[in-house]
């Protein structure tokens, strides 16, 4: 998938009754992951031949990173398939077969997913000492019980008291402290154990969220969110099987792998583009690329211009841009001429995202006992804290647990634990050695055995510090709502404001899905809903021709 050609333009073909009637339009998709990739199988299946998909890193997939180890697949991005009922992802893999290995125990049908139903969660405190089940499960009862009222406000329509700040974090942590400390039951060292579990659990939930901490997550938008039916489900084989499914049928020379974008030029005068095209000459004349535009900038009336950093520019009549709002976050203002509009981007800046990173260590025996399917660590010291962030030094006190991999047969015997924040980055700017060292004291710290050894394998993920994907998946921030999805997903020019050549920048991404945001399954329908949008538009221009009145 190195190469990268621009089809010949065509004219035997029915879309080519479009707005210029010689040749078949010209569409760059920009990114290889998800959603790029279901947009472009999406259109290649609906008669468009002239896509080409642009990716700026040297492989596909985006998000998702499946690594071999060993004898297994590990997953350094996505890793399940959230529900069943309806979910295009669950459907794309049982039709192909690859859920067939999938264990029973790696169908999770909790709420907090782990890599097995099976089994008991360790909740462990600093001091080494394990917390009783019965105590852990009565703190979980109270704890989904307020969870479940979070839900409410979105889809209840309940107000939201200034006191949560509109804060799921305040809002949680006050009214579970509320019923924790008026409990007659409980003595002061039981209310302390479950004060410092719920810490905890808002790490866990953060995690989920991929947000610093829950207390920037917005609890009027939190029910908004949209759970698909049915189980959590792994698959074997890796993720990526998802992404080979949907790049099969993709010819090689559509998709040009470590061609990043640095500029896209939309909606461009006559004015602009003789300036655009000047600046392109000079540019050319100054470096030592060597490299020439495929075409004029703006040849054969073409409304976009796509601009890589190889000095290369691409002509289009669309880009669909699937970018991560972590890029978008930090790129925007320089890479949309003209800007975006301001509700556009004041949509990038109220939205959220942040870092949730794994780091997988394998080692040569377990030591963990075989009912054990996780161990959660509890700081006791924490009961009473309102912000959970870090000093730098002290990074790993963000890691709220380690998973055990099952079935053994399949990952031997392999932890994967979880971090997510600033406290992400942190990790990702330590070696592999110092990583190993800290996990291991934090494991021989909360288990009490002085003797576990060092893992003899480690491998972690590093979502925030990639320049093409800068953090992990979206969420609605304190100030956001479902509506900043939606104007993010809005293609430019927008219908009401210019006349303009329609559609000529499109966004796709599963922050820009209302109901589906931070999913697999919500990327991959954002970039059909792209690509439905220039089918049906071509469908009605080629209906519009053959309707037209002689005169």
């Amino acid at each position: 998938m190195q190469s990268c050609e621009i089809s010949s333009d065509s004219t035997d073909d029915p879309l080519c009754s479009g707005p210029h009637p010689h040749r078949q339009p010209r569409i760059v998709v920009i990114g290889a992951g998800l959603a790029g990739l279901a947009a472009t199988k999406f259109l290649l299946e609906n008669g468009f031949t002239d896509v080409t998909v642009l990716e700026a890193s040297d492989r596909i997939g985006g998000r998702v990173q499946s690594v071999h180890h060993g004898g297994t697949t590990l997953e350094l991005g996505a890793t399940w398939i959230h529900g069943a009922n309806g979910n295009p992802v669950y459907h794309l893999a049982e039709e192909n077969g690859l859920l067939e290995h999938t264990t029973d125990g790696e169908r999770s049908v909790g709420r907090i997913s782990l890599y097995a139903k099976n089994g008991v969660a360790h909740y462990q405190t600093n001091g080494g000492k394990r917390i009783p089940k019965d105590l852990v499960e009565e703190f979980s009862d109270l704890y989904n019980e307020v969870y479940e009222l979070t839900q409410e406000f979105f889809q209840n329509g309940k107000p939201v008291c200034a006191e949560s700040q509109n804060s799921v974090g305040v809002f949680t942590r006050d009214v579970v402290r509320k019923k924790i400390t008026v409990d007659p039951d409980d003595s002061e060292i039981i209310k302390k154990l479950k004060l410092s579990m719920l810490q905890q659990y808002l790490k866990v939930e953060s995690c989920e969220s991929s947000s610093p901490s829950m207390d920037e997550v917005s609890l009027s938008e939190f029910g908004e969110w949209t759970e698909i039916p049915g189980a959590h489900y792994v698959i074997p084989e890796g993720f990526m099987k998802i992404v080979e499914l949907l790049a099969q049928d993709i010819p090689s020379h559509t998709i040009c792998l470590g061609k990043p974008v640095r500029h896209i030029h939309w909606n461009y005068s006559a004015q602009h583009q003789e300036v655009i095209a000047k600046n392109s000459d000079s540019n050319h004349n100054d470096n030592n690329y060597g490299r020439q535009p495929r075409e004029e900038p703006f040849s054969l009336g073409r409304p976009v211009c796509v601009e890589c950093e190889d000095e290369e520019w691409i002509t289009a009549d669309h880009v669909i841009v699937t970018a991560s709002l972590g890029v978008l976050k930090q790129n925007h203002e320089a890479m949309f001429f003209p800007s975006l509009p301001e509700d556009k981007v004041l949509a990038i800046e109220k939205l959220g995202i942040s870092t949730t990173n794994k780091i997988f260590l394998e080692f040569e025996e377990p030591f963990w006992s075989p009912e054990c399917n996780s161990i959660q660590f509890v700081w006791e010291d924490e009961a009473q804290l309102e912000q959970l962030a870090y000093p730098e030094e002290l990074w790993y006190k963000k890691i709220c647990s380690f998973d055990v991999l099952y079935p053994p047969e399949r990952y031997g015997y392999m932890l994967s634990g979880w971090i997510c924040g600033q406290e992400a980055l942190y990790m990702e700017r330590c070696d592999d050695e110092t990583v190993a060292e800290t996990c291991t004291e934090l494991l021989r710290r909360f288990t009490g055995n002085p003797d576990i050894p060092k893992p003899r394998h480690v491998l972690r993920s590093s979502w925030g510090s990639n320049p093409y994907i800068r953090g992990s998946y979206s969420f609605t921030r304190v100030g956001s709502s479902g509506a900043d999805c939606e104007r993010l997903s809005m293609p430019l020019p927008y219908a009401n404001s210019t006349k303009a050549p329609p559609l000529q920048v499109l966004f796709a991404g599963e922050a820009t899905h209302r109901k589906y945001y931070s999913t697999t399954h919500g990327a991959l329908l954002s970039g059909q809903r792209e690509a439905t949008r220039l089918i049906d538009m071509y469908q009605d221009l080629h209906k519009a021709e053959t309707t037209k009145p002689t005169i």
